[in-house]
């Protein structure tokens, strides 16, 4: 997919970009995603757009074991939250709750149920992948991604999609 020159590249920046998260957190803040940071760093060091960074990171990731510790080290994310009062993770969780019910709302109209319906069977899957092999949501969306890419598991996607799309008619087999 990508030359072997953009390949070793991204990979450089990407080693680059974990020595400096490793040695100094504070470059992507408390609880925050060292893999978001890396993502990000690839889409404006290679005028990458972010779809095509997310192939590169999944690709060079998958060639190179070693880089993949970013996605494997421990980033205390829900320390933060724990010691929060019991108000304040409601509001947290109402906040979030309210947002994706917004973005899914958007999405809905501008895109259709089709999209969505994809959008949430992924993430369900992405969540349980990451519960049962121990890693992070992100770590999990690469490793899914990265599998789909490899598999035809977007076929079996679409067409649990349109049995679920069939509910409306009243005949959902499977």
């Amino acid at each position: 997919m990508y030359n072997r020159d953009k390949i070793e590249s991204a990979s450089r920046l990407i080693d680059s970009e974990i020595t400096r998260v490793l040695s100094n957190t504070s470059l992507i803040g408390y609880g925050a995603c060292a893999a978001c940071h890396v993502l990000f760093r690839l889409i404006k060091t290679l005028s990458l757009s972010e779809s095509d960074a997310g192939d590169l990171l999944s690709q060079v990731l998958f060639e190179d074991p070693q880089l993949e510790k970013i996605h494997m080290k421990d980033r205390m994310m829900g320390v933060q939250f724990s010691i929060k009062s019991r108000e304040a993770k409601d509001r947290y969780i109402d906040a979030n709750v309210k947002n994706v019910i917004s973005e899914l709302s958007f999405d809905i109209k501008q895109y259709g149920k089709e999209i969505i319906l994809r959008k949430l069977l992924l993430s369900l899957i992405t969540v349980q992948l990451a519960q049962n092999i121990g890693v992070d949501y992100h770590a999990a969306t690469e490793e899914l991604y990265y599998f789909m890419k490899k598999n035809m598991t977007l076929t079996l996607i679409q067409e649990f999609i349109n049995k679920i799309s069939k509910i409306n008619n009243g005949s959902f087999h499977d």
